[in-house]
C-alpha cells in the first residue's frame, strides 16, 4: 500500500506539471483552434529562464539551504513574464499573419516555429544539459511509509494555485469572460464590440506564463534541463489537452493529472521502459472511443 501510495503522490506532482503545460494547448486551441506545437518550447525557455533568474539572485550564496521564499517567487514571477512576453511575441510575428490562412498553414508555422526555438536554445545555451539550481533546499519526511519531500509538495501546491486563480480569472473577470465568448465564436464578439486580438494576446500570455511556471516546476523535480527537453515533455501535455478534450480548461487539469499518473504507475509495476509510451498508447484508445476528449462535447460545425 505504501509503494502505492509514493507512486500516486509522484504520479499528481508530475501530472500537475502536465496540466499547467496542457492548460497553454488547450486555451490556444480553444481561442483559434490552433495546435501550438512551439508551446514546448515556450515551456523549455521558462525553466531556462527560472534558472538564469535564480544565477542572478545569486542562489550559489544560499547553498543547499536554497531561497528564501519572496526570492522563489521572484524566480517564478520573472520566468512567467518572460515566457508570456514569447509567447504574445510568438503570436504577433508567426500566427497573427496566417490566422486566415487554411488551417495547414497555421499549423506548418507552429512547427517551424517549435524547430527554430530548439535550434536557437541550442546555439544560446548550448545543447548540454544543465543541472537546475536549488531554488528550493529539499527536506524529506515520513507520513505511514511514504517518503515525502517538501518538494513534491510545493510542485502541487504551486500548480493547483495557478490553477485555481486561471479559473477565477476565466470565470470572474471581464477578460475571462471575453476570452469564453472569443472561443464561443470568435467573428460574434468582434461584432459585440470584443477586442479580439487582445483578447487573443492575452489567451497566448497566460497560457506561455502557466508553461513557464512548469518549467521551473519541472527542473526542480527533474534537476536537469535542456533545449530539447520540451519535445517529449510538450507531447505529453498535448496528449493530456487531448485526453481531456482539447478546448476544456478542466478537461487540461484532468487530462494531466492523469497521464502523470498513468506514467508512475506503469515505471513502478511495469518497466520504467514503458513510461513514455503508456501516454501514446493513451492517446490512441481516447481517439478510438471518445475523441472529444473525458470531458469535451461534440460540436456541430457548419460547412
Amino acid at each position: 500500500m505504501s509503494t502505492l501510495l509514493q507512486q500516486v503522490l509522484n504520479g499528481l506532482s508530475l501530472g500537475s506539471i502536465y496540466a499547467l503545460i496542457a492548460l497553454g494547448y488547450t486555451m490556444v486551441y480553444g481561442i483559434l483552434k490552433l495546435i501550438n506545437f512551439a508551446h514546448g518550447e515556450v515551456f523549455m525557455i521558462g525553466a531556462y529562464a527560472g534558472y538564469f533568474g535564480a544565477i542572478g539572485l545569486g542562489v550559489e550564496r544560499y547553498g543547499a539551504a536554497g531561497f528564501p521564499l519572496y526570492l522563489a517567487l521572484v524566480v517564478l514571477v520573472l520566468a512567467m513574464a518572460a515566457a508570456a512576453l514569447l509567447g504574445v511575441s510568438i503570436e504577433l510575428l508567426a500566427y497573427r499573419p496566417v490566422r486566415s490562412a487554411p488551417r495547414l498553414t497555421p499549423l506548418i508555422t507552429a512547427i517551424g516555429v517549435s524547430l527554430f526555438l530548439q535550434n536557437a536554445a541550442m546555439l544560446v545555451f548550448s545543447p548540454n544539459p544543465r543541472p537546475y539550481p536549488p531554488i528550493l533546499r529539499e527536506v524529506r519526511f515520513e507520513l505511514g511509509g511514504v517518503i515525502v519531500t517538501n518538494v513534491k509538495l510545493t510542485i502541487f501546491v504551486v500548480a493547483l494555485a495557478l490553477m485555481v486563480g486561471l479559473n477565477w480569472f476565466i470565470q470572474r473577470t471581464w477578460t475571462g469572460k471575453a476570452m469564453r465568448a472569443v472561443s464561443t465564436n470568435l467573428d460574434a464578439a468582434r461584432l459585440m464590440g470584443i477586442d479580439t486580438d487582445r483578447i487573443i494576446r492575452v489567451t497566448f500570455a497566460v497560457g506561455s506564463a502557466l508553461a513557464a511556471a512548469g518549467g521551473i516546476l519541472f527542473g526542480l523535480d527533474q534537476i536537469m534541463i535542456s533545449p530539447l527537453m520540451g519535445v517529449l515533455t510538450g507531447l505529453k501535455a498535448f496528449v493530456a489537452a487531448v485526453l481531456g478534450g482539447i478546448g476544456n480548461v478542466r478537461g487540461a487539469v484532468l487530462g494531466g493529472l492523469l497521464i502523470g499518473l498513468a506514467e508512475q504507475l506503469t515505471a513502478g509495476y511495469l518497466s520504467p521502459d514503458y513510461r513514455d509510451a503508456i501516454t501514446f498508447v493513451i492517446l490512441i484508445i481516447i481517439l478510438i472511443l471518445r475523441p472529444e476528449g473525458l470531458l469535451g462535447v461534440v460540436r456541430p460545425e457548419k460547412v
